[in-house]
């Protein structure tokens, strides 16, 4: 099987940008729950969330910083690359069907040691900044498909 990488750091340019956009859903916010075993009320309880400062349920913070990985897993730099380092700073709330967009900027190519350093925010419907910060990732190498004869030697 063949996959479409994404681009390697050589081929990643200072300024480059990509956005992913999510509405996040009921189902979301329960699977979040169900799968990790987090089960803060904040997150199902509406009575409880009343009397919290945001005044209402919210969605789990992982979900906003999952959209970030979004991003960097599937357009920049894309597919194959890894998350080595997030400094995430989580801004306002997000509730159960507000659309976020997650955004992801380079602001920083290291060629020599195959990295890259991204500026990522995003955003609710409003415009209002719900998460915003930096990541560090390894974008994919290339990697040389074995010569005839070579197959299964290591």
């Amino acid at each position: 099987m063949t996959f479409a990488l994404g681009r390697t750091a050589d081929e990643l340019i200072v300024g480059d940008r990509a956005s992913v956009t999510k509405v996040v859903s009921e189902t979301d916010i329960y699977l979040y729950v169900g799968m990790t075993g987090d089960l803060n009320p904040l997150y199902t309880d509406e009575g409880y969330a009343a009397a919290h400062r945001y005044r209402g349920r919210v969605a789990p913070g992982a979900l906003t910083a999952g959209l970030v990985i979004a991003v960097i897993s599937t357009k920049l730099p894309g597919p194959g690359t890894i998350l080595e380092h997030e400094d995430l700073h989580f801004t306002a709330p997000v509730r159960p069907g507000d659309t976020i967009t997650a955004f992801a900027e380079v602001v920083e190519v290291i060629p020599s040691r195959g990295r890259a350093r991204l500026s990522t925010v995003c955003k609710n419907q409003d415009g209002v900044v719900v998460l915003e910060g930096e990541v560090v990732v390894l974008p994919p190498q290339r990697v040389q498909p074995a010569r005839a004869g070579q197959r299964g030697q290591r």
